[in-house]
């Protein structure tokens, strides 16, 4: 097990976070009634994201994570991972992060069997800090400290050889081979299967500095090549065209970790899609993809229905139910507290059972009010929460 593992794991899945949480706070902007006070606005999303983004690029935050250290069990990310999204005046139920944890682990799962080498892993990790610099472009204070952040991966992980990579490919792959959650975007796109399997292309570029397989190439005593024979790879190949940039900016050639919630189509996912003409023509389009929007419905309208209630000139948060509940059916997706409460609730949940998982139900109760961990400090990942609540 590789103790290099954490810092790709958390950035990676906190990226596949946001993504999803800014598209349905957009969305939500787009559905709502503009005319009606109170409602959810635009400045509320780049709130929301400002704050998350400015936890999860604290300096304090990633010098801690950046530690030589064993990976988290799920539950210890999940917990970390909670911490971040409730980072902002934005509150999801336990159902909710159960949902979204499993959104955020098969997407990078899926980029984590995509990927044509282990070092494309580091990729994978600047195309999710490139995408997150551009949701916050008008903070140069957050654009700094991500840009801060991608030079100590640089730092760390550059010196790094192929065998260090794979075994934090292989790491990755134990933690979550256990995972087949069916997620529709990618079974519509045939890229899973019914089972949860990934579907592997025979066809594509090859990692870089690798030839197109078909060639056998014979060799004498004194090492001098002889002859050639062919055969049928099985598939169509083609040469990769370069190796991608893994300095703080440039072409990651790959767009495995790039946002697919607002690309045309998920087959841009497939790692055979590495032009820059593509990269550019999916900066440019920021229409929500179809199919990614309904996976997100199950998520059910994030911010459906959100009215927001301010009172005076009090900065209220908001608790955001991701999944569908009772409720929502009939028209009802906010639940008003009292007058004295400062919070929104959304209740947009999408089991009939109140009861969320009992794991993350159990995380839960570990919590005081405040949100410190009633846990020993023998628990692996203590120091990391700790600093959090610091934040």
């Amino acid at each position: 097990m590789s103790q290099r593992t954490l810092p790709l794991l958390i950035i990676n899945l906190g990226g596949e976070m946001i993504y999803i949480l800014d598209q349905r706070l957009r969305a939500q902007d787009d559905n709502d009634d503009k005319t009606q006070r109170g409602r959810w606005t635009d400045d509320d999303r780049k709130r929301v994201m400002s704050d998350i983004v400015a936890t999860m690029f604290n300096k304090a935050f990633l010098e801690e994570l950046l530690q030589p250290q064993d990976l988290y069990s799920h539950r210890a990310l999940r917990t970390v991972l909670t911490r971040l999204a409730h980072a902002s005046i934005m509150r999801l139920n336990q159902a909710s992060m159960d949902k979204l944890y499993d959104l955020m682990t098969m997407a990078f799962k899926y980029q984590i069997v995509l990927c044509p080498r282990p070092q494309d892993l580091l990729l994978i990790t600047f195309n999710h800090t490139d995408t997150i610099k551009e949701l916050v472009k008008d903070n140069p204070s957050l654009v700094n400290q991500i840009n801060e952040a991608q030079r100590q991966l640089i730092e760390v992980y550059t010196p790094l050889s192929d065998g260090d990579f794979e075994l934090i490919r292989h790491t990755l792959l134990v933690l979550f081979q256990d995972m087949q959650i069916r997620v529709s975007i990618f079974l519509k796109e045939k890229i899973q299967n019914p089972n949860g399997h990934f579907v592997l292309q025979t066809s594509g570029p090859v990692p870089y500095g690798f030839e197109v397989p078909g060639l056998i190439r014979y060799f004498n005593a004194k090492g001098q090549e002889v002859r050639r024979t062919r055969f049928p790879s099985g598939g169509n190949y083609t040469s990769a065209l370069h190796q991608g940039s893994f300095d703080l900016s440039g072409d990651r050639v790959t767009i495995l970790g790039t946002n697919m919630y607002n690309t045309p189509s998920s087959q841009e996912m497939d790692p055979s899609t590495t032009s820059n003409s593509t990269r550019k023509q999916k900066q440019a389009d920021t229409t929500p993809n179809p199919l990614a929007t309904e996976e997100l419905n199950l998520l059910a309208k994030l911010m459906g229905g959100m009215e927001v209630q301010k009172i005076l000139n009090v900065d209220t948060g908001f608790k955001v139910n991701l999944l569908a509940l009772d409720q929502e059916e009939e028209g009802i997706g906010i639940s008003e507290g009292t007058a004295h409460e400062s919070s929104r609730v959304i209740n947009i949940q999408a089991t009939q059972d109140q009861i969320a998982s009992t794991e993350l139900a159990r995380i839960a109760g570990e919590f005081d009010e405040v949100g410190s961990l009633t846990e020993g400090p023998g628990n692996k990942g203590d120091d990391l929460l700790a600093m959090m609540d610091e934040l």
